[in-house]
Formats: structure tokens, sequence, C-alpha cells
């Protein structure tokens, strides 16, 4: 092992995770991912009780967890566009009907944001939660209240399907066919 001179390194702190609800938001960072059609979006509290959330979270433990997916695939073109008008209602100037498909735009811009929980398995087979973005609103919406925190996900155990490719049936009961 190489020599650590133990004093100098800071103890890692406890974080409070971020709970589900609505936040105020602002983009960080914006990513084309021009092969799957979808931007990734980074993203950090910024107001309240949580404001910097994930840059106190990078600082001390060197993970941004506050970021999320919006495909512009064309069935999702409906979604991207109340992305978009989300954006505008957020940040005068701002047109939905004139984005010019420039990514970078986007940053250093005001977004509503409600968080939920989620659990997992992560890779070391253990149960974990997580936060995700459930849904996008301006930052009107969220000042007012006008959103639903999503419950809480449990995680369930995925279904096994037989050598035919189907889920057995587990019942003793008549089928209605």
């Amino acid at each position: 092992m190489k020599k650590i001179n133990w004093k100098d390194v800071e103890e890692a702190k406890e974080f409070e995770k971020l709970p589900a609800g609505g936040y105020i938001c602002g983009i960080t960072a914006v990513e084309d991912v021009p092969e799957k059609e979808y931007l990734r979006i980074e993203y950090d509290i910024a107001e309240g009780e949580f404001k910097n959330h994930w840059r106190d979270l990078y600082t001390n433990h060197g993970f941004w967890g506050g970021n999320f997916i919006k495909s512009y695939k064309e069935k999702a073109m409906p979604f991207f566009k109340g992305f978009l008008t989300a954006i505008e209602n957020s940040n005068p100037g701002f047109s939905a009907d004139d984005f010019d498909n420039n990514e970078n735009e986007l940053k250093r811009k005001w977004i509503g944001l409600v968080i939920g929980l989620e659990e997992y398995k992560a890779n070391d087979g253990k149960i974990k939660t997580r936060t995700y973005v459930d849904s996008v609103r301006s930052v009107e919406s969220i000042k007012n209240g006008d959103f639903e925190v999503p419950e809480f996900k449990k995680y369930l155990e995925e279904t096994k399907v037989n050598d035919s490719g189907f889920m057995p049936v587990e019942s003793n009961d008549d089928l209605p066919f």
C-alpha cells in the first residue's frame, strides 16, 4: 500500500438524501447523445433547503446524481416539446417554438422538477434507494404546489420465464378459456 498521511485525510461525511418533492432547479450541463436521440441533462437544486445539493454531494463524495435524459425520438417529441415549454414558462426570452436544436441553449436555464424515490438492485446485489425525475414542470408550478409527489417505488424481483418464453401460471383455478 502506498504511504498516506492519514492526518491530512478528511473522513467521509454523511450526506442528507434528497427527499421526494418538487424543486426549482437550474440546468448545469447538457450533452447530446445523437446515436440514441436523447439529451443527458444535469441539474442542481437552485432554491430552498437543498440548494446546491448535487454540487455539495460531488464536492464531498465525487458523485453527481442530478441528471436525467430527455428523448427526442419521433415518438417522444410531444414529451420533449413539453420539456421545452416548461423551460419557456420558467425563462423569459426563451421560446420553445424558436428552439434551434442547440442543446447548449438549455444550459443555465431554470426548470421545475418533481423528484421521486425508487429502490433498485445495485451491482453488489443489495437493494438501495435513488432519486429520479418523475416530471418536468415550470418553476411557477413548483412554487404554487401544482404537482403530485410520486409514491415511493419498491423494487420488485424480476419474474422468471420458462424455456418456452412464457411465465408459468401458478394457480389451480380453472382458466376462463
